[in-house]
């Protein structure tokens, strides 16, 4: 049976962690290591993975951002896929199987699924080249074949997985959608942008015309015209 490392990098989740470690231990039909990169918490997080000491890796490192976390959390993987998790999700424990056999019975590099985002739903849209090149609707939290990762770019900050996407298109790698709803998100923890998440409305508003912009939108529009420089869009 293959090997999937599930990865995931934290940073002061300390009270999310647990219920994202057991959604994880109790995966069914799949052969899973964990291992979780602690990104310099200040936190109970290092008391919290004690509890976990026999049953997944942990990494503890001096506060360098999430991209190099996941990366470093790759680079210390055996399995044959690779899964980052964010410290805040919980999974459905059919989740891994189901990315898998999506993954396995297809040529695609990468499964990826519908899911939560707090109270937000996001629906698992079918893979499509022009459109990913247009708007990230993939979440980092998908099953990457290993042998196909190419890294995170350790020097972007937001919207790291449409940067990751768009990298492996570059290189001829695509997706496939499993088309369920496998996870949640609950956007908590002082890491985590989503307090500043803002209705999907809200980024369609002329802010230039009104003279006024919300700096979460602000951070989103000059993330996103960085990506889009990056891989010429």
């Amino acid at each position: 049976m293959p090997k999937i490392s599930a990865i995931i990098p934290t940073y002061q989740h300390a009270t999310s962690l647990p219920a994202c470690i057991d959604s994880l231990l109790v995966q069914e039909g799949v052969d899973l290591e964990i291992i979780v990169v602690d990104d310099g918490s200040t936190d109970s997080t290092k008391k919290v993975l004690e509890v976990y000491e026999n049953r997944l890796t942990a990494i503890h490192q001096d506060n360098q951002g999430s991209n190099f976390a996941r990366n470093r959390g790759a680079k210390s993987a055996t399995g044959d896929y690779f899964i980052f998790v964010d410290a805040d999700i919980v999974m459905k424990p059919y989740a891994l199987k189901k990315m898998l056999v999506a993954l396995t019975s297809s040529t695609a590099s990468y499964a990826y699924s519908g899911f939560y985002f707090g109270g937000k739903r996001f629906k698992p849209l079918a893979f499509d080249e022009e459109q990913l090149k247009s708007t990230n609707f993939i979440h980092t939290t998908s099953l990457i074949r290993a042998e196909d990762f190419p890294g995170f770019d350790e020097s972007v900050r937001r919207l790291q997985d449409w940067d990751l996407w768009l990298t492996m298109l570059a290189e001829g790698k695509t997706g496939i959608c499993v088309p369920e709803y496998l996870y949640k998100a609950r956007i908590d923890g002082a890491s985590r942008i989503g307090t500043q998440w803002m209705p999907k409305i809200a980024y369609k508003i002329p802010w230039k015309r009104l003279g006024f912009m919300p700096k979460a939108i602000q951070k989103y529009e000059a993330a996103k015209k960085l990506i889009k420089k990056k891989h010429q869009l």
